[in-house]
Formats: structure tokens, sequence, C-alpha cells
């Protein structure tokens, strides 16, 4: 009678049932009591391929006539165990095979290659092979993002698009705990012999998988209070050039940015968006490297992928600085080592760009709030792009002034402050800086900005451009930085042949001027006209700034009077406009 002894790789995958039922092996199978040992280890701690490999022992007790089985061995001794990475129960497995005189059955390829180096007949199986679908897919259309299934529940389905999605029915039975179980069971064979699918992280009661492009999330007793299976695909694959950014945007993200967060709600498309840059960056000859948990980036084959749960941030660090990557993606970063990680990468130079969960774009600053000091936020991040619905909702800038922050008055209440800015408007939206013993973030609106002496100052310079346009708004950005929005027509009068006029205007005011079209919308109000003996009268609501136009062009603005008028001399050159329009029948209308 032949012998195998198997070791616990064969065991899990159920090979040896399957050899035993095709013929291919015949006489006694021993199991060392190792191989037991870990199962029940494995099934201890919640882990659902220590229940495979002990069911499959119990189907190999249902093959008798066809084999014999039988169980050897000690118990692995402490050191053995603390070793076993090491390969002392591989050593002990091989000892029993020596001793027995049997063939080692094994899907391990240095077991393999040890057994045959020691002497030993060896079956090496090849666990790798393909397999049908699991049966999770068949919920799966072109349409939908994930699938949730749970205990005495019908399966429902995400269908459509980050931002724009439904939530669906897609079976018509309600699943038990027994066939959800079933399903984890097979999930969990094809992960161990399936190129492109691994356990990322396995807990007591949860387990994650990745499996192809499908995030799998199987939770069951006590950590939940029934089986549940949650199965999430990436539904598009885009490129940069799909996002359609704006050629500044663009420049930022590819040239000028370091330290980026990308921020989101759940299915906002904060990944998708990773990927696309990450894809980018490697078309355009830069080394990228990931560091994700789990691995579910779809990426291109020549960005290596590398998982927080197989290494240490030790590991991940030395790893990434001696392999010099020119961009490194984090995905999901979530507790405080991945952002002492995300910080150090940076302070030592590299390009990162994290991805993390927010509700708004200035909350992925508060996430580094608390685990960095206020003055070392700019350092480490430059750039915060929030997403929602698969598009760039909001990208902030952040820089570091010493200034009187926003509100308050006095000189000697100078400190280091945090600027947070909107990119595409320049325009100031927080201010981070420490009160006392806090580190504080405040929002700064318009009427903050414009209290004061820089209130004042904008009025002054608004009357001092009159002599250049009949409308100017200024907003005061800085202490040596304003800007006048004008109506197009008078931009290039006011900056004056290549710019000497502009720079004698800034040497009278002292101050750097931005002179940009003035795009604002302005309403129709109701209003009466009548001519009288020198001017024209215009009644419309009392108190108020207002253009008057003709044709949708203006002519002038003026404040109406408390009693609502507004006079306009005959002889004056928009009096004399506003009665050829009158005579001619053009249109004339009031705006606000």
């Amino acid at each position: 009678m032949k012998k195998y002894v198997v070791d616990t790789s064969v065991v899990v995958a159920r090979a040896i049932s399957k050899l035993a039922n095709e013929g291919k092996i015949k006489g006694k199978i021993i199991v060392p009591h190792a191989v037991v040992s870990e199962l029940e280890a494995q099934a201890n701690r919640g882990q659902e391929i220590g229940f495979i490999g002990l069911e499959e022992l119990q189907a190999l007790q249902k093959l008798k006539g066809k084999v014999e089985l039988e169980f050897k061995g000690d118990r692995p001794t402490d050191h053995q165990i603390r070793y076993a990475k090491a390969g002392e129960i591989d050593a002990y497995i091989r000892n029993i095979a020596h001793n027995e005189g049997a063939i080692l059955i094994t899907g391990d390829k240095v077991q393999a290659e040890s057994g045959r180096a020691f002497g030993l007949e060896v079956m090496y199986i090849e666990l790798r092979e393909s397999k049908a679908h699991l049966e999770i897919e068949k919920f799966f259309d072109d349409h939908t993002m994930s699938v949730h299934i749970k205990e005495n529940c019908y399966v429902y389905g995400k269908k459509g698009l980050p931002g724009k999605w439904e939530l669906t029915q897609v079976n018509d039975k309600k699943l038990t705990g027994e066939e959800i179980e079933g399903m984890a069971k097979e999930i969990f064979e094809k992960t161990r012999v399936e190129k492109g699918s691994f356990v990322e992280i396995a807990r007591r009661g949860s387990t994650i998988v990745q499996h192809q492009n499908y995030r799998i999330v199987i939770v069951n007793p006590p950590v939940s209070d029934g089986f549940e299976i949650t199965v999430v695909r990436p539904l598009t694959k885009l490129n940069l050039d799909d996002y359609k950014l704006d050629e500044k945007i663009k420049e930022r993200l590819t040239r000028k940015a370091r330290g980026v967060i990308i921020s989101g709600e759940v299915g906002s498309g904060k990944s998708t968006f990773c990927q696309a840059l990450g894809e980018y960056y490697a078309a355009n000859s830069k080394i990228v490297k990931t560091i994700e948990s789990p691995r579910d980036l779809q990426l291109n084959d020549n960005i290596t992928q590398y998982s927080k749960n197989f290494a240490t941030s030790e590991e991940l660090h030395d790893i990434l600085f001696l392999s010099r990557p020119d961009y490194i993606l984090y995905d999901e970063m979530r507790d405080t080592p991945d952002f002492h990680l995300y910080k150090d990468l940076r302070l030592a130079g590299s390009n990162v760009l994290g991805v993390l969960h927010a509700a708004t774009a200035i909350d992925s600053v508060q996430r580094f709030i608390g685990r960095l000091e206020t003055g070392m936020i700019p350092s480490i991040l430059d750039t915060i792009i929030f997403m929602e619905a698969g598009k760039i909702a909001k990208l902030l800038t952040l820089k570091m002034l010493v200034k009187v922050p926003s509100g308050m008055t006095e000189s000697d209440l100078a400190r280091p402050v945090v600027e947070v800015c909107d990119y595409e408007t320049e325009k100031l939206e927080f201010e981070i800086y420490s009160y006392g013993e806090e580190t504080v973030v405040i929002p700064v609106n318009e009427q903050a900005r414009k209290s004061g002496i820089k209130e004042l100052a904008a009025k002054e310079i608004e009357r001092f451009f009159q002599k250049y346009t009949d409308f100017a708004e200024v907003e005061v950005v800085s202490d040596d930085r304003v800007i006048v929005n004008v109506n197009e027509e008078d931009i290039a009068r006011i900056i004056g042949k290549q710019g000497k006029n502009i720079e004698e205007i800034e040497k009278m005011l002292g101050v750097g001027i931005d002179v940009r079209e003035l795009k604002s919308e302005k309403s129709h109000i109701n209003f009466d006209m009548k001519e009288k003996d020198k001017h024209i009268a215009i009644y419309t609501d009392p108190g108020r700034q207002v253009e008057v136009c003709i044709d949708g062009k203006m002519l002038l603005t003026a404040y109406s009077s408390k009693k609502g008028e507004i006079k306009i001399h005959k002889k004056s050159a928009a009096g004399r406009d506003l009665l050829r329009a009158i005579s001619s029948g053009r249109k004339v209308e009031v705006k606000a």
C-alpha cells in the first residue's frame, strides 16, 4: 500500500479529495498533527480558510474504500510555531514522510524542492489553475458598481456612476446564511489557486479579498449579526484627458504639486482619479509606485503596487527610498501611522498623492491637524483635490505667511498663518493658526476680509479709478496687492502701452494691481423714466447702486436717492446718449 503525507497547502486547496476521487492516489493518506493544529488555529481566529481545510479532512473520512486516513506525529512545539515561517513545521512534515517512506504531496514550491533535496519522492500539485467564474459575479452587469449580499435579505446592487447611482434589487429570493457561507468558501478556494487573487486582511469575523478587479469584504458573526458579503468593482477606467481639466489645474497637478491629497465621500471617484493621474505620470516617463490596503487600484503592469498589510511602515519606507520612485500613490489613508508615513515620504522630497475620505475639502486638512505641527502642514501638503460625482469640485492650495489673522486688527497679534486658497479664483477661504493652546481653522468670508482699513482702502482705490472707467470693483487681497475689476473696453486704457500706465498707478498707490474683466451678472429691475426741462429722471428702488444700459451695454452707474430718483443732465455725454436712444427706440434697461 502506497503512503502519502500531505501538508496544509494541498488540504486547504481541497486537492487531496479531488485526486482520490479521480483515482490518482490510492492507499494511506497520512495527515501530520501539525497540519491539523494550523487549521484549528486559523479557524479559531475566524479565518474561513481554516474551516475549508477541516471540511476537506472530513471529506477524506468519507472516502473509505478509496483511501485510508491516518493522523500521525505530535502537535507542534512553541519553538516550531515561533519559527514556522523559517520552515520548522515544513521540516517536521518532511521528517514524517521520510520515516514513513511516504510520498510527500504539496502545493508549496519551496517545500517540494526541499523534499527532493532530502531524497523524498514528491508529488507537487500546481494549484494555480483557471476555474469557472465566482457565483457572486452573476449579480453584476455592465452598469453595476457594487453588490450587497446579506443573510435573509435580497441581493441589492448599486447601478450607475459615482454620484448618479440607484440601489436596485438584483435577485428574486432571499439568501440564507448557508448559501452566503458557501459563496464565501468558494471565494477563499479560488483566491488560493488563481493568479491575481489574494487575501489582503484576515481577522476574526472579517476578511478582505482582492479577486481580479473585485474588492470583496466578507463579514460574519460575531462581528456582524449575520453573514454578509460586499463586492465592489471599478465601473470605468479613465485617463486624465477624460476629466477635461482646465489647463491651469492640469499644470498644477503635473508640474507644481508635490504633496497632494485627493479627498471626497464614499463613491465620489477619488481612487479612479488617482489611477488616472498615476497612469499619466507613468506614461510620461516617471517611475510610479503605490501603497494600498487593499491593493485594488487598476493600474498598468509597469506600476508596482505595495500592500500595507504585508509590510510595516519601516519596510515600505526603506523600499520606496531605495527604489527611488518619482511619484508615490498612497491609497486609503486612515490611521495615524498612515499620516506619519505620508509625512516622512514628503519631508524626504518624494512626490506623494494621498487618498482619504472627507466630507468637505477643508476636512482633508483637518485630518492632519493634531498629527503635525501647524508650521509643517504647508511643507507636507500643497494641494487639496476634492472630488464629487467623479469630477473635481474644489482645488485648494496651502501656503505659510506671517500676518495678522483676518478679523484681528492689532499688529502685535501677527503670527504664522497657513492660508488655504481656492486655486482657480485665488480667493482666501480659510486660515489656520495657533490660538492659545489650540490650532484653529477659521473660514474667511468677504465681510471679514473687507472690514476696517481694507474696506476703506477699497473705496479709495475705486474712487481713484473713476478717472479711467465709469465703474470699478476693487478687492483687497493682501496689504500689498489688489484686484481691480473693470469693463472689458477699459482694460487696455488702464494698462497703457507696454504696461506703462499701470506701473505708474502702482507706484502712486503703493500696491500691486491685477486688472481683470468685470464678469458680475446684474439682474433687471423695474423703473420709470421721465424727461424734464434740464434732466432725465429715472425712478426705481430707493438707495441702490444701479447700471443704466442701452442695448445691453452699460451707459453709467449711479445711486438712487431715498425717493428712488436718478437725475441725468441732458447736456452731459450720458444724457445726450440716453436722449438719442429714446428718440430712436433703442432698448433702455436698469440693472442692479
